[in-house]
């Protein structure tokens, strides 16, 4: 496996990404390995923190729960539920700093081992460019 860098370990450009986490929409639907996926979890925020890639992480509140926003002249419109239906909508992620699409791949691949599911990882557009 590829050696994770980070702006402590190399002194160059950092980015941002977003590892995105995807899992079934039912709420009920909790994995028997719960605790142990959540013991995973909290090392992987402990090694980010560590290595001064963490930005920001957190779970989501079921889709269903969720609120759509839609400017209008006079004010805004407000529609409950999700913007779009999915299979497997969003349920959690993290905001990492590094240095290379590879090193957060890297990161991702330790996630998906932790929870034993796929992560999308994407760069955030840089402001500057």
């Amino acid at each position: 496996m590829m050696a994770i860098r980070t702006a402590r370990s190399t002194g160059v450009h950092v980015s941002e990404y977003l590892l995105s986490i995807y899992h079934s929409p039912d709420p009920e639907a909790v994995p028997a390995n719960r605790a142990e996926m959540m013991a995973g979890v909290a090392a992987l925020n402990e090694e980010l923190h560590a290595a001064d890639a963490w930005v920001h992480a957190g779970g989501l509140e079921p889709a269903g729960r969720a609120r759509v926003i839609t400017a209008t002249t006079d004010g805004f419109t407000a529609t409950d539920g999700p913007y779009l239906a999915a299979e497997e909508p969003m349920g959690g992620f993290w905001m990492i700093r590094t240095d290379s699409m590879e090193s957060a791949s890297a990161w991702a691949a330790k996630a998906s081992a932790v929870l034993g599911i796929a992560i999308e990882v994407r760069a955030i557009q840089d402001p500057n460019q």
